[in-house]
Order: structure tokens, then sequence, then C-alpha cells
């Protein structure tokens, strides 16, 4: 059909085809037109040049899509093609592109799985806050805006720490999308952390650890074992939760580099008490667990539940780590342990030439240290009360 400058006049005047489609297109600008099909739609659409090949870009559909706002959408198409782009292609890349739940997914089996012994954490965050609002959302649609709403609506509703990890979960995604060439920017950059955070120094006391010690024998053995072998072993709270049998050597606890948090295996030497408290544990023939899930399968999944019991009956505020934190002060405060042994124990990694050629396994200085802390621990739970304590604890 002939062209001719299209008028939102003429265009409302075309009656359909009685069989199949026809085309009017605009002497304003080249290649510009508008596809009428038997069913009356009526399309915008684009004919251009790419390398020499014919190419042909939907524009949308009118009247949702005017005239103008039609005209300025093949105006800029047309840019593209003189910048030596192919719209119409990118259209489809853009419309197979993965969505955010999609680029998640990836992330979870493919990153966090096999590197991240905290990938439940962020599948989590992902399910909580991230893909109610995002996962149908193209990955590359989403804006900063919409990522600082989301971590606002998270502080405001009083979880200002839960929000910083979430931010930092939704930025390792796009990082991790940016370097496997799914996604090629990432909405998080400059946005800052919503919440303020003080890192916890809390050290508890000679009474709230008997407090805390005398409501622990009020609980089932396998959650009392825990949290007691954390004060004895100043091991972290997962990795004394999947202690296993196998792993335990006359009085001497090998924590394998699959459960090390990071990743290298750890020495740890069991005091007395330590050794007594898994003597008592009930050990089923052929059992794998030192704690073993409620359903028989694994460990059991978190400490979560039993130290909020624990909190309840001993009406003491603290945390897992509180308790590593207790007995790495105590080592050196108390007992005077050198930093780096107590360094050892708690199996941090020292940085450094000196980390790099210093292969000494520090296992005897270890074992001292953890032997005079458990003496030191059942002077503490043999000792009487503080009565200002006693007040206190008691009116808490």
């Amino acid at each position: 059909m002939a062209a001719r400058k299209l008028t939102t006049r003429f265009i409302d005047s075309i009656k359909p085809p009685k069989e199949g489609r026809v085309e009017y297109w605009d002497t304003a600008i080249p290649g510009f037109g508008l596809r009428v099909s038997q069913s009356g739609r009526r399309t915008w659409t684009l004919m251009y040049r790419h390398h020499q090949r014919v190419r042909r870009l939907s524009l949308g559909v009118y009247p949702a899509l005017s005239l103008a706002d039609a005209r300025g959408l093949a105006q800029a198409a047309l840019r593209e093609v003189a910048a030596g782009r192919d719209p119409a292609a990118d259209k489809t890349a853009e419309r197979a592109a993965d969505t955010f739940g999609e680029l998640a997914e990836k992330y979870i089996e493919r990153y966090a799985k096999p590197r991240k012994r905290s990938w439940k954490e962020d599948r989590r965050a992902l399910d909580r806050d991230l893909l109610p609002r995002f996962k149908n959302r193209k990955a590359a649609s989403i804006r900063r805006r919409e990522i600082i709403e989301c971590l606002e609506a998270i502080k405001t509703r009083g979880a200002p720490v839960l929000a910083n990890r979430t931010l930092e979960i939704i930025r390792r995604i796009y990082n991790w999308g940016i370097a496997q060439e799914i996604v090629e920017a990432n909405p998080c950059a400059l946005i800052e952390r919503p919440g303020i955070e003080t890192p916890r120094d809390r050290v508890l006391t000679d009474d709230e650890i008997r407090v805390v010690w005398t409501a622990l024998d009020e609980m089932p053995a396998v959650d009392a074992g825990r949290v007691k072998l954390m004060f004895l072993t100043a091991q972290r709270p997962g990795e004394v939760r999947q202690m296993r049998w196998a792993d335990i050597h006359q009085d001497w606890w090998i924590i394998p580099a699959e459960f090390s948090k990071n990743r290298l295996s750890h020495r740890v030497p069991l005091p007395a008490l330590a050794l007594e408290i898994l003597g008592a544990l009930p050990h089923e023939e052929g059992g794998k667990w030192v704690f073993p899930s409620t359903t028989g399968v694994g460990p059991v999944s978190s400490n979560m539940r039993a130290l909020a019991t624990l909190r309840t009956a001993c009406k003491v505020d603290f945390r897992a780590h509180d308790i590593r934190r207790t007995v790495a002060t105590r080592l050196t405060g108390d007992l005077g342990i050198n930093r780096l042994t107590v360094s050892k124990i708690l199996n941090h990694v020292e940085r450094g030439v000196t980390g790099t050629y210093d292969r000494h396994s520090y296992d005897a200085e270890k074992r001292r240290a953890l032997k005079a802390w458990g003496q030191r621990l059942g002077e503490i739970l043999d000792a009487a009360p503080t009565a200002s304590n006693v007040v206190e604890l008691a009116s808490a």
C-alpha cells in the first residue's frame, strides 16, 4: 500500500481487512507504519536494515500507544540502528532474559551451595523479602529505588541488621550475575547499609554463667549438651551442632574441613568435663551424629529454639556467640593465655607472612589453655553467687 502521512483521524477511520492484514506506512518516518489485522488489532511497526538484513520491530498497540508516542519510539529505535545496534534483537534478548527469581535460583545452586555454609540464610532472605517483591520481574529491570524501598520496609518493621544482611545478599547475587554475563549492572551500587550496627561486646559474668548452667541442667540432655560444649570448647555453634562421634578421638575433637567455617581442619582438646558430658549423652549403635535431629536424618538443624528456651528459663539475655566471646575473654583476662593461643583455639585464620609459614599445630598450648579453662569454669560453678548479682538476676 502506498505511504501517506499517518494521522489519528485516519487511523480511527481504518476498517479491518476481510482477511489477513494490511500495513499503512508513514511518510514522516521511513519504515514506520501501522499493521491492521482481520481482528481489528492495530500494531505499530518499524522496518529497518541491520547488517544488510531487513528487520522488523513491533513498538506497541494502538490506541494504548498513541501515534505521537509510537513515532517517538520509532525515532529512538532508528537512532540505535544508526549507532550499530539491532533493537529487534535487543527486544528478543530482553524477553528471554532471566527474571530475578531465575537469577537468584542460579546463584543459590551454582555459587552459594558449593561455596557458602550459610547458603540457607541466603535462601531464607530470598523467600522472606526479595522473591515476594521481585521474583517475576526481569532482573535487569529492577531499579535502585526499588531496592532501597525494600530495605527500608525491612528496617521499619524493626529489623535494621536484617536489612543490612539482605542488602549484602542481593548485591552478591547481582555481582555474581555480572560475572556470569547474565546481567550488565548491579542496582545495589552506591546503596549504603540502612541499619546502624554496633558490634556486640557481651561477656557473661560468673553469676550469669552459674544461672545459665543451672537452667541447662533442667533441659533435655541433647540441648543442654550442645550449649555446655560451647562453654567448654569455645567452638562455633554450628560446628558443635554438627559434631560426629567418629570425629572424637580419646580427648580430642577433630573438626573436619567440611564442617569448619574457614574450611580448615581443626583439632580441639576436650577438657574432662566435656568428656563427662559426651559420655552421658545417648549414643545408639551406628549413630553418626552426637546431636541428631528429631527426624533421625542429619544433625539437629538449629540451636535457636534451644537457646530461646534457655533464655526464658534463666532470664539471662545472651546469644550463642556471646558464649564464645566469654570464653575467649576469660582465657586472656582470667588465665593470662596469650592471644595467639586463643586465636588457635577459636580457629581464626592468621593473615600475613607469619600465618603462611608457621605450621606449628599449637596442640600442647591449646590443651593446656582449655584444661585450665575447664578447671576455672568448675570453680565458677562451685562458687557462691554474689549477693548483689543474685538480686539483679532475680528481678530480671
